[in-house]
């Protein structure tokens, strides 16, 4: 196939549209089933890079759970805690310790499940039988993945009617060198960025503190990884293999540290017992659970626990989650890894960072006040890796 119409570009009104290769040759992938659109190959092209590369880097299966071109997480393949699979909604999943693919698609997707909702999926590796029961109940625009097995792939081609986008890559394909991209009718021509990242980039440490255990570099990795195809600017929260916290876009890096820390608390606290324990009601769908808990833990629009709207989720009131109750949990996290796509520039990221229990940080360094940010690190006792290597993605 060496073109593939699309029904429209980013908008409806963006036609014609289509996908293929400029010199000509064959797309290097196969539309298995249904019929993706312009941001869903975006979405696949993107994960499927970053999927490809956490492989590579870690040696385990890897997966992500992507929206408009930005992952709400990535994970790697390993086993989840009983008290994790029951926060990610998994814990229902016969056999799922036995599929390390599995294991990462349900960290992914249970990391930011409001984000994820009408997710694009990518997976490093053949997509089996348990990741597809996973992904058969969840709401998903599509997934891509190197191949599958074949009563994996019956079980997808039953979503959305039939109609559920299934998009098979050839794993060894490779991209020129060059790439080039219009804005305004004028071409943009780059070098691809085929950087690649793994423990020899945080070498460099910094501060006082230089101790980094093997599972810290595991998760700078990850979050480093995820940078690299985060739209920018981006700062991602990484901890037990899996991004907990992606902060994408924000015009200012605070903004980003604190988006993406807000993020990794929700993903902490929906392990709190209290969270866990929600006499959530019979009737009520998977999606409007996720709302639910999202706005216990956060007060968000509505008070889900008052009077007058606590019998619309729940069999009895639920005592609501206090203010103390957050701030005691959330003080005993500690060993959370963060990666940043630029420098810091000032210290009041490192401050925010630790309220939600960062102890590594890789970041580019290069700012004048490096000083400052290597000092705040210092006096929380943290460790920080230059790594001099920035990762705008646009």
């Amino acid at each position: 196939m060496k073109e593939f119409e699309l029904k429209y570009g980013c908008n409806p009104n963006q036609k014609p549209a289509r996908i293929y290769m400029k010199n000509g040759g064959e797309l290097p992938v196969e539309i298995l089933n249904g019929r993706p659109g312009y941001i869903n190959f975006l979405d696949a092209f993107n994960s499927w890079q970053l999927v490809k590369e956490l492989k590579e880097a870690l040696g385990l299966p890897a997966a992500a759970s992507f929206k408009h071109v930005s992952p709400t997480s990535a994970a790697v393949g390993i086993p989840l805690s009983e008290k994790l699979k029951k926060a990610c909604f998994v814990d229902d999943i016969e056999d799922l310790d036995q599929s390390p693919l599995a294991c990462a698609y349900a960290r992914a997707r249970g990391t930011d499940r409001m984000c994820s909702f009408g997710d694009w999926v990518a997976l490093s590796d053949v997509c089996d039988v348990t990741t597809a029961k996973l992904l058969k109940r969840e709401v998903s625009d599509g997934i891509i993945a190197p191949g599958y097995e074949e009563e994996a792939l019956e079980i997808l081609k039953n979503k959305r009617k039939g109609n559920y986008n299934i998009v098979k890559i050839d794993p060894f394909y490779v991209p020129a060198e060059k790439e080039t991209k219009e804005v305004f009718g004028i071409t943009f021509e780059q070098g691809r960025n085929n950087f690649k990242i793994g423990k020899e980039l945080l070498e460099q440490i910094v501060t006082a503190q230089k101790n980094l255990p093997d599972s810290a570099v595991r998760d700078l990795i990850v979050a480093l990884i995820t940078l690299k195809y985060t739209q920018s600017n981006s700062v991602c929260y990484a901890y037990d293999g899996q991004a907990i916290g992606v902060g994408a876009g924000q015009q200012s890096r605070i903004h980003c540290t604190r988006l993406a820390g807000t993020k990794a608390d929700t993903w902490f606290l929906r392990q709190h017992e209290k969270v866990l324990s929600l006499p959530f009601r019979q009737d009520l769908g998977r999606p409007d659970r996720d709302n639910v808990i999202d706005g216990y833990i956060n007060k968000n629009e509505e008070d889900v626990c008052a009077p007058e709207n606590w019998q619309k989720y729940f069999t009895v009131r639920p005592e609501p989650l206090t203010g103390e109750e957050i701030r005691t949990y959330l003080s005993s996290i500690d060993g959370v890894a963060l990666g940043s796509d630029a420098f810091f520039p000032f210290s009041d990221n490192i401050d925010r960072a630790r309220r939600s229990g960062v102890k590594y940080i890789a970041e580019p360094g290069g700012s004048i006040r490096d000083g400052e940010v290597i000092k705040r690190c210092d006096e929380y006792g943290m460790v920080m890796a230059f790594t001099g290597m920035r990762l705008f993605h646009h």
